[in-house]
């Protein structure tokens, strides 16, 4: 939970210095190498082995441990004392708190008559940026509960009257320090760029793209990768003369991208996401491979066929670099150096695809088809149990949506509830509120869906 360097007040060693601890942390570990050594009936994919059969830890070791107190009381007092430096959280640990014992409620969100959110961003404690398929970029205010609209940008494509796509927004990203926002243009092949937190626009990238762009992903702060349904990437720079502007009404440029290459081996590039560990990008193409590019020198360097090959619609990446794709009834755990398959994750309710995915500290998050988010501890290899009742374990059940009278619900009363699917989640910098959103799965139909847990 925390970690606390101690450092005495009076004599040799802090309080937290006691000789228990160390016989206690060896009976867990010869206990936890006991449960390894039994032999399962079914064994795992890929399994660790400890780089020493050894049982004595070095002294070193020894003494770190007894000088470091794990107690959250101690963190908080030497937060006070402002001494952050050697104490530290575990970043996941309030959501986790909250999810174990039940205290996340949902507050459905009322959308109006929007289609399908499919992308998702806090902007700051209060502001929820999000996007829909009717090419809506919205901002939901937690606070007053308001939403506004954020007018999208046009390209030379739609000031010429020629090939215009408005298929969704299906992207939305910002960068590391949080200066600047990508996301889709009113062309749906063509990328936004606003600047935070004022969401003034700042320009256009056009010409890049000839089908949908699907996702985004930034590098740093400059540098951001674009892929489409046409099979390409691109590579875009902003560079800090986009951002000079003496202009008293906000108005953006339009930019080239300085790199287009095709994914080779793809069929539609579905999602990507930037592996910073490893300096890399990994795309999910829907012919079910994952292609790895390196980041350096924008080359595709591998691909990878995956055990299935059907509905690998979201991929995301933890900070050690483990992958994450979301399939039809399981979610894939890859290692990113060698891109085999750790584990697959089953779903624990059948039909239910994974539509999106997310990782906050070592808890991985998914959203289903069927209205549900799920969360896979991965330290303990299962999905999280409930503190309340340990025979169950953690699942929010969202709201029901709402979908709206076409051709096949004619017949039907307006704002007709419904299942609905979460296409998007995300946590707030603090773990403890979560955004969810969506609509009904079907592609036929029209209707939304948002939430906000706390």
């Amino acid at each position: 939970m925390s970690r606390t360097h101690m450092r005495p007040v009076f004599g040799r060693a802090p309080s937290c210095s006691l000789e228990q601890r160390l016989e206690e942390r060896r009976a867990r570990l010869k206990a936890l190498k006991l449960e390894q050594s039994r032999k399962s009936e079914k064994p795992e994919d890929f399994i660790t082995y400890e780089d020493s059969d050894s049982d004595e830890e070095p002294l070193s070791v020894q003494k770190d441990i007894l000088n470091t107190s794990f107690n959250f009381v101690d963190y908080v007092r030497n937060r006070e004392m402002q001494c952050t430096k050697s104490s530290s959280v575990t970043p996941d640990y309030g959501s986790r708190h909250m999810l174990t014992h039940e205290m996340f409620k949902e507050t459905p969100i009322n959308l109006g008559n929007m289609n399908k959110v499919f992308c998702s961003q806090w902007l700051s404690d209060r502001q929820v940026v999000f996007g829909t398929k009717c090419n809506k970029l919205m901002v939901y205010d937690v606070v007053t509960h308001k939403i506004d609209q954020i007018p999208s940008l046009l390209s030379k494509r739609d000031l010429l009257g020629t090939e215009q796509q408005q298929s969704g927004i299906h992207s939305v990203q910002i960068n590391p320090s949080k200066t600047l926002l990508a996301t889709g243009a009113r062309n749906t092949c063509d990328i936004a760029i606003y600047r935070l937190p004022t969401l003034d626009p700042v320009c256009v990238g056009e010409n890049a793209h000839k089908d949908w762009v699907f996702d985004m992903c930034w590098l740093d702060d400059e540098f951001l990768v674009s892929g489409s349904r046409d099979t390409k990437m691109a590579l875009w720079r902003i560079t800090p003369e986009l951002l000079e502007s003496t202009e008293e009404i906000p108005r953006h440029r339009h930019i080239q991208a300085i790199s287009v290459k095709d994914c080779r081996g793809a069929q539609k590039v579905r999602a990507l996401t930037f592996n910073k560990k490893y300096d890399e990008i990994a795309a999910l193409s829907l012919n079910g491979y994952i292609h790895i590019w390196n980041a350096e020198n924008f080359k595709q360097k591998l691909s990878r066929k995956l055990p299935s090959a059907q509905e690998n619609v979201c991929l995301a990446v933890q900070d050690t670099g483990l992958y994450a794709i979301g399939c039809r009834s399981y979610t894939l755990l890859l290692d990113c150096r060698t891109l085999q398959a750790v584990k697959k994750v089953n779903s624990r309710y059948s039909g239910c695809g994974i539509r999106s995915a997310s990782f906050q500290g070592n808890v991985l998050t998914v959203g289903t088809g069927l209205g549900m988010l799920m969360f896979y501890d991965l330290k303990a290899g299962k999905y999280l149990d409930s503190s309340i009742n340990s025979s169950r374990t953690v699942v929010l059940k969202a709201s029901k949506g709402y979908v709206f009278p076409d051709d096949e619900f004619i017949d039907n009363i307006q704002n007709v509830k419904y299942v609905p699917a979460i296409y998007t989640h995300c946590y707030d910098t603090t773990g403890t509120r979560l955004f969810t959103a969506g609509g009904p799965l079907p592609a036929t139909l029209t209707g939304n869906y948002a939430g906000l847990w706390q």
